[in-house]
């Protein structure tokens, strides 16, 4: 058993109190898990391991949120950020189901932020996206769903509009080459490209074969 001699505010990190125990300084703790302590309260051994057990997860959960602050994340992304800060197992659980609870992890919504994301700013295929939203950990069934309303037609035209006005006074030939080779690196099929290709080149192709490559 020990009795708290002091509690103190830390300088560097005043949302953290020192904790002092028969005058010595004993563990740091979140504001929030020692707002119910007072001095002269005493303390037995179980009761201060389970206040170290959720300070330990009040600071995992302090890590996620300036994770996810940076931008959305999926639960696995999360995951993996606080295995990799060597947190254990119970207390990740307990961060992610916390943050779930308050909607700040939401696979679902996630997996709507990334395909608009994509669309808005790097249009890829359906297939790409899905391999980027698999590897994030997503659930097939909200990546399905997600991805339900992409247009592959309106994303292909999009992603290769600027390239086709860069190329245009290239050959026939080399245009359809280079902006074929460019959608299909971003996943998209045959029929799309070939249909991209044909209308680009319509719009923004010249017959002029002896002009060289703008690169």
């Amino acid at each position: 058993m020990g009795k708290i001699t002091a509690l103190t505010r830390q300088k560097r990190n005043p949302d953290r109190i020192n904790v002092f125990i028969d005058g010595a300084f004993a563990f740091g703790l979140a504001e929030i898990t020692a707002a119910y302590l007072r001095v002269g309260q005493t303390l037995s051994p179980e009761e201060i391991e389970k206040l170290q057990g959720a300070d330990q997860v009040e600071k995992a959960k302090d890590v996620a949120i300036r994770y996810i602050e940076y931008r959305p994340r999926s639960v696995a992304e999360t995951r993996r950020h606080l295995q990799k800060k060597e947190y254990p197992d119970a207390v990740i659980e307990q961060v992610v189901e916390r943050l779930e609870a308050v909607n700040l992890l939401n696979d679902a919504d996630f997996a709507r932020y990334w395909v608009e994301q994509r669309e808005t700013f790097k249009p890829r295929s359906k297939i790409a996206i899905q391999q980027e939203l698999r590897q994030k950990g997503i659930d097939r069934t909200l990546i399905d769903t997600a991805v339900t309303d992409v247009d592959e037609l309106a994303a292909a035209t999009q992603a290769a509009e600027a390239k086709a006005r860069r190329w245009g006074t290239l050959p026939e030939q080399q245009f359809r080459q280079k902006l074929g080779g460019f959608l299909q690196r971003r996943g998209f099929g045959y029929d799309i490209v070939r249909e991209v290709t044909e209308a680009l080149w319509a719009e923004y192709g010249t017959e002029d074969s002896e002009a060289n490559d703008p690169y």
